[in-house]
C-alpha cells in the first residue's frame, strides 16, 4: 500500500501531540525536512523535546520552533548560528542536553537498532560525563550513553518510492539515515517520488520498513547557513 500522503499536514495529523520527542534529520540547514518542520510549527504543539545535530538559524529550519515557543528541551551537539536558541539556553528558559556529535549519531543508530545503551570513551573526564555510569574495559575507562528512541522522526530524502524506500543526496545524507530508524513513527519528505520498483535496490539507504508516511517536498530554495565565496580578482591580460 502506498505511503504517500497528499501533504505534510495529512502525514502528521495523527502523530503530533504536546510533550512528544521529535528527532529531525539535517545538518544546519542542509538536508532538513523544511516542509515537515513548518507543519509542526503550524500545528501549535508545544513542550517538545527536539533531537537534532543543531537547531538551524534564526527564522529558518528548527529555529522557527524555538521562535514559536514550542520547544522545552533540545538534545544536540552544537548551538549553531541560532542566536535565540543560545539566548534561551543561557537564560535557563530552554533545557539543553549537549551530546558530542559522534555520540549523538550513535545514540540514534542504537535506538533504531534496538540497542538500549553503549559505552564510549568520548566525554570521559568532561562535563558530558557527569552523572553517567562508567565502566572499565581492558584498563580503559568508558562512559555509558543511552540510546535515543523518538516518538516521531522527520527526515528529508532526495528520491523515494511510494513504498517509503529512501535515497539521499550528497551532504543532505548527514543525520537523516540514523534519524529515520530512530522514530516510532517516521515521516519522510522527498524531492522526487517514483513508483515501486523504479529504484535500484543497491542505491537505497533507508528501507521503506522504517518509514510510515511519505510526502512530496515543496520546491524550496535550499538555504545555506554561511555563504562563503572567494573575492573576485580581475585578471590583467599581458
Amino acid at each position: 500500500m502506498s505511503k504517500l500522503k497528499p501533504g505534510a499536514t495529512e502525514a502528521l495529523y495523527d502523530v503530533l501531540r504536546d510533550g512528544i520527542t521529535i528527532a529531525v534529520g539535517g545538518f544546519g540547514l542542509s538536508g532538513i525536512p523544511a516542509d515537515l518542520i513548518q507543519t509542526v510549527r503550524d500545528s501549535g504543539v508545544k513542550d517538545l523535546t527536539v533531537v537534532s545535530n543543531n537547531m538551524g538559524v534564526d527564522g529558518k529550519g528548527l529555529g522557527i520552533l524555538i521562535e514559536a515557543g514550542q520547544v522545552c528541551k533540545v538534545i544536540a551537539s552544537y548551538v549553531g548560528e541560532n542566536r535565540l536558541f543560545a539566548e534561551q539556553y543561557l537564560a535557563g528558559v530552554l533545557e539543553v542536553e549537549f551530546t558530542p556529535q559522534g555520540t549523538l549519531a550513535e545514540r540514534l543508530r542504537a535506538g533504531g537498532a534496538g540497542i538500549p545503551a553503549f559505552y564510549t570513551k568520548t566525554g570521559v573526564g568532561t562535563l558530558v560525563a557527569e552523572g553517567k555510569p562508567h565502566e572499565v574495559f581492558d584498563g580503559e575507562r568508558y562512559l555509558r550513553e543511552l540510546a535515543i528512541r523518538a516518538d516521531v522522526a522527520l527526515v528529508h530524502a532526495h528520491t523515494a518510492d511510494t513504498d517509503g524506500n529512501l535515497i539521499y543526496r550528497y551532504t543532505a545524507r548527514n543525520f537523516n539515515p540514523v534519524v529515520a530508524t530512530a522514530g516510532a513513527v517516521t515521516v519522510a519528505e522527498a524531492e522526487v517520488v517514483v513508483e515501486p520498483g523504479a529504484l535500484d535496490p543497491n542505491h537505497i539507504v533507508t528501507p521503506g520498513v522504517y518509514v510510515q508516511h511519505l510526502v512530496q517536498a515543496g520546491n524550496r530554495i535550499k538555504d545555506i547557513e554561511q555563504r562563503t565565496v572567494r573575492p573576485v580578482v580581475e585578471r590583467i591580460s599581458a
